[in-house]
C-alpha cells in the first residue's frame, strides 16, 4: 500500500494554521484518514452484527500492515497531540499539589533514573515522537540521546524543537523502523521507550533490536501498554473497550503482562525489576496519585494545581475541540477528514477511562 504525502509544516506551531496547511494538500489527507479507518472497519466495535470474540483475521491485517497503520495515525494526530497534550505523548503519575507538565517531566526523569543514565552516554529512545521526553531526559542527565521514529513529519518537528532549544547536539532523531533499527551491534550505553512499542507488529521485534544494538551490560527500561490480569479475553465487555482503546490510539493487537514479559526474556534480556505504576499498590508513593486517566475523565481535582488547564483534555473540552474542528473543516479552513480525526480521538480516550476505571489495562508498566 502507498501512503500518500500530506501537506505539513513542522515549523508551525499553531493548531490552526498547521490544519490549514493540510488543507492545501486535503485529498492526500483524506486519503490517509479514510485508509486508517478501514483497518479497524471489519471489527465493527459497537458490535453490531459481528463477533468480536472472533476477529483473528482483522488483527493479523492490523499487525501486517503496522507501520503504515501508524504513520498514517501521526500524520492525523500530531497536531491534535500537541493542542491538547502537549510535546510529551504519554501518562505519567498525577501527583496532588503539582501541575501536569511538572508531573509528566518526573515520570520521564524517573524513567533516566532507573537507568542510571549519565553524561556523556549514548541512549537510544525507541519510538522519540516530536521528543518531549528524549528532551527531558538529556537535560536531566547530560547523555546524549538518539531517537528513532518511522514518521517523516514527527522527525522534522522533533529536530526543529530541539534545536529552537538548543539541545541539537545532546538530541538527535532519525526516520527509521523500531522492527529494523539502522544501528550497528553493541551502539548504546541505554535505551528506553515511553508508550511507543504498542505500535509494533510484536514486541518481540524492537526488543530484539533494542537487545542488538546494546553493549553488554547495557540497560533498557521502558513503559509499556499492556492488559492487565482483569482483562478477560472472553469477555464482551472487555473486547468491546480494548478494540476502542486500539483503534482511537493506533495499537494493532495488545497484549498481556505476562507476554510482554515473556518476549523480552525471549530475545535475550534479564529483568531486573517490574512494577504497573499504575497500581496503587506498586509502592507507597502511588496510594498518593490521582488516577492515570484523570486528565481525561470528566471529574476534577483542586489539588491538581493547574486542573484548569487541563480543558482541552476533559470530555467537554474534546467535544468543544470536535465542533470546531468541524467548523474548520466546514470553511475549508481545515482538511476534510479532520472531524474523523477528532472523532477516533474521542473514542480512544473515552475507552482509555473506562479501561482504566475496570483496570484491564495499564499504560505505564515498567
Amino acid at each position: 500500500m502507498l501512503k500518500a504525502a500530506v501537506n505539513q509544516d513542522p515549523e508551525l506551531d499553531n493548531f490552526v494554521s498547521r490544519l490549514h496547511t493540510k488543507a492545501k494538500g486535503d485529498k492526500a489527507h483524506s486519503q490517509n484518514v479514510n485508509s486508517y479507518y478501514d483497518y479497524f472497519a471489519g471489527d465493527n466495535i459497537k458490535g453490531e452484527n459481528k463477533n468480536l470474540l472472533n476477529n483473528t483475521e482483522e488483527v493479523s491485517k492490523r499487525k501486517g500492515n503496522a507501520q503504515t497503520l501508524t504513520n498514517h495515525f501521526y500524520d492525523m494526530v500530531t497536531d491534535f497531540y500537541e493542542y491538547g497534550w502537549g510535546q510529551s505523548f504519554h501518562f505519567c503519575r498525577y501527583f496532588k499539589g503539582e501541575t501536569f507538565a511538572t508531573n509528566i517531566a518526573r515520570h520521564e526523569d524517573y524513567l533516566a533514573l532507573k537507568l542510571n543514565l549519565n553524561k556523556g552516554e549514548r541512549c537510544l529512545d525507541v519510538g522519540c515522537g516530536v521528543g518531549g521526553p528524549m528532551r527531558e531526559i538529556a537535560k536531566f542527565s547530560g547523555a546524549n540521546v538518539v531517537g528513532i521514529n518511522n514518521n517523516e513529519y514527527q522527525v522534522k518537528r522533533n529536530a526543529i524543537l530541539s534545536k529552537r532549544l538548543g539541545l541539537e547536539k545532546l538530541c538527535s532523531v532519525i526516520k527509521g523502523d523500531f522492527h529494523h533499527m539502522p544501528f550497528p551491534e553493541n551502539y548504546f550505553d541505554k535505551a528506553y521507550a515511553i508508550e511507543a512499542t504498542c505500535h509494533a507488529q510484536k514486541l518481540e521485534d524492537p526488543y530484539a533490536e533494542v537487545f542488538r544494538t546494546l553493549k553488554p551490560g547495557g540497560l533498557f527500561a521502558g513503559y509499556e501498554w499492556l492488559t492487565t490480569d482483569k482483562y478477560q479475553e472472553d469477555n464482551l465487555e472487555h473486547k468491546k473497550i480494548m478494540l476502542g482503546l486500539e483503534e482511537g490510539n493506533s495499537c494493532p493487537k495488545l497484549v498481556s503482562i505476562k507476554s510482554c514479559l515473556d518476549q523480552l526474556k525471549k530475545v535475550g534480556f534479564e529483568i531486573i525489576e517490574y512494577c504497573d505504576l499504575a497500581d496503587p499498590n506498586c509502592d507507597e508513593s502511588a496510594k498518593s496519585c490521582l488516577p492515570w486517566y484523570f486528565p481525561l475523565d470528566g471529574f476534577y481535582d483542586t489539588s491538581a494545581l493547574n486542573f484548569y488547564y487541563m480543558w482541552a483534555m476533559k470530555p467537554f473540552g474534546r467535544s468543544f475541540t470536535r465542533q470546531f474542528a468541524s467548523a474548520l473543516e466546514t470553511l475549508r479552513i481545515a482538511p476534510s477528514g479532520t472531524t474523523k480525526i477528532a472523532d477516533v480521538l474521542n473514542l480512544g480516550a473515552d475507552k482509555l477511562v473506562e479501561a482504566g476505571k475496570l483496570e484491564i489495562f495499564t499504560p505505564m508498566f515498567l
